[in-house]
């Protein structure tokens, strides 16, 4: 059957059953790029300086290490160090988290859970893991996944795939064999790169730039309408499947 001009499947995906999943966190699970704009806003003005949507997007997708230097430069702070920078935004997230209830996004975390008692599941972040433990322990996740990998254990954060190849490692399950699902172009890009077959769930908080639907092999509207075996034994039902542009 041939797809419709709007079907959201890019290529063909491998035959046969996909061996694990693995889940952004941030955009995906849990709303809070908002939460990270916020905290970095509020750095900012302590030291006299503003922070704006092109400086967020900058930072979206690299390690602790990339996103503290990326901040030092853009709001031209050379008298801090990377660890202060790093400690006073990681500070700020964990005390969110702390402090109000998590911005799940709908059916999402219902989504990991059904998804996780038929298939290993990793998480794989770019985070500091103190972030990642504060959302596991407010969403109810912890002890869902077999595998958390946080972009600070890796050379390179997103769009690189090393956090990605360094879940399915720890999986013991090959890239090839794995689907990713993302909401940003770096995370796209990140699952691309690792050989593996990504699906975009786009946020309407910090939807992504237009050319990362073109990049992704499949753009579903919503989570919790996210089927791995539909994917992998039949992919021409992914352009009839609830959530995809088609409908």
């Amino acid at each position: 059957m041939p797809h419709s001009r709007h079907a959201s499947v890019r290529r063909a995906a491998p035959r046969g059953r996909f061996d694990a999943v693995l889940f952004d966190l941030d955009g995906v699970l849990v709303d809070t790029e908002p939460w990270w704009n916020g905290v970095r806003i509020e750095f900012a003005r302590a030291h006299g300086r503003s922070w704006g949507e092109g400086d967020q997007r900058a930072v979206m997708g690299g390690n602790s290490r990339q996103w503290a230097a990326t901040m030092r430069n853009r709001l031209h702070l050379p008298g801090l160090t990377l660890d202060e920078i790093q400690d006073a935004v990681v500070g700020g997230m964990v005390a969110r988290y702390r402090s109000d209830p998590p911005p799940a996004i709908d059916g999402a975390l219902n989504a990991v859970r059904r998804i996780a008692g038929v298939r290993p599941v990793a998480l794989a972040s770019s985070g500091h893991r103190d972030v990642i433990d504060a959302a596991l322990d407010a969403t109810g996740l912890r002890g869902v996944f077999g595998a958390i990998v946080s972009s600070d254990e890796v050379e390179h954060g997103k769009p690189a795939p090393d956090v990605y190849l360094l879940a399915a490692l720890r999986l013991g399950v090959s890239a090839e064999r794995c689907l990713v699902v993302e909401d940003s172009l770096n995370g796209v890009l990140a699952g691309k790169a690792a050989g593996m077959f990504v699906v975009l769930v786009p946020i309407d908080s910090v939807p992504p730039p237009p050319e990362t639907r073109l990049i992704a092999d499949l753009v579903i509207g919503r989570l919790a309408d996210l089927d791995p075996d539909a994917i992998a034994f039949d992919p021409d039902a992914i352009a009839r499947a609830p959530g995809s542009p088609a409908h």
